[in-house]
């Protein structure tokens, strides 16, 4: 029993693939932070650009 714990404890083949997915993890915190105040200023941009455009096709010779 002794045997089997030590070599789980030094075992270290998991270890890139953990590295890898904390990694991964920290990226999309990092976006989903990023895109919530930047998700509202690309709405508002749309919707001006929504609201600007029977005006410019008013005003098109």
């Amino acid at each position: 029993m002794f045997h089997l714990l030590s070599r789980l404890w030094h075992e270290e083949d998991g270890q890139g693939m953990v590295e890898y997915a904390l990694i991964i993890a920290l990226i999309a915190i990092v976006v989903i932070v990023a895109l919530g105040p930047l998700g509202k200023r690309i709405a508002a941009l749309f919707q001006s650009t929504t609201d600007n455009l029977p005006e410019a096709a008013e005003t098109t010779p």
